[in-house]
């Protein structure tokens, strides 16, 4: 991209419409970083898309150069449609998606890099509880007693907070099956990989292995972002 291309005035653009003072000064703050803080209802959506939308028209950077994110699917449908409707198909190539649709993107394109082959498959939340039964089984624990769906929100809180089974604090261990929820998720991972097979919060800690495993394709995406939102 050339970056010496003259930025287009933006006072009439249609996505600054309506617009509060304090909202059209986070879509017009462009460089360096920005923490806009409100309630539900407020228009952070509103204020995402607009400044997305000014960054394109302003020819800050190409569409797939910027990287925006959303906790839910709604946010990221309304996103887009807002997008499109304000420009059209200037908008394709965005980046734009929840944080578990964007993570899940770059692992089908580096799926080696996380011991996966491509036609890895994604478990739903009741097929992830029906294999944790099994390895509680396979390691004689009551499932009765330490039932699999406990198993699994410790196990999904351990990968949020980005720790693969070796890297699980031993003060973290907790009460589960007597402190053995280490080794069950050790055992979990195992059979994932077995399956070919990952569950929701693989799809943000195997993007950690992928990035701390290759430095060249870490740098790529790094290169590749221009702005992230």
């Amino acid at each position: 991209m050339d970056d010496t291309l003259p930025a287009a005035p933006a006072a009439e653009a249609p996505w600054l419409a309506g617009l509060n003072p304090p909202q059209r000064e986070a879509v017009e703050t462009l460089d360096g970083p920005l923490l806009v803080l409100s309630g539900a209802g407020t228009g952070k959506t509103r204020v995402l898309t607009a400044r997305l939308a000014l960054l394109l028209a302003m020819k800050r950077a190409w569409p797939s150069q910027i990287l925006a994110v959303t906790f839910t699917n709604r946010a990221a449908n309304e996103m887009r449609e807002r997008v499109e409707a304000l420009i059209g198909e200037m908008s394709a190539g965005l980046w734009l998606g929840t944080f578990h649709a964007l993570g899940l993107r770059i692992l089908r394109r580096h799926p080696e890099l996380a011991d996966l082959r491509p036609s890895f498959s994604i478990l739903d939340p009741d097929d992830q509880e029906r294999l944790l039964k099994q390895v509680l089984a396979d390691a004689n624990v009551d499932a009765k007693h330490w039932p699999a769906r406990q198993l699994s929100a410790i196990v999904q809180r351990w990968k949020d907070k980005g720790w693969r089974p070796d890297q699980v604090p031993t003060h973290e261990a907790g009460n589960f099956a007597n402190g053995r929820a280490p080794a069950l998720y050790e055992a979990y991972q195992e059979r994932l990989a077995d399956l070919n097979a990952v569950d929701f919060g693989d799809l943000l800690l195997h993007n950690l292995t992928i990035f701390q495993r290759d430095a060249e394709v870490l740098a790529q995406y790094q290169e590749r972002f221009r702005y992230i939102l």
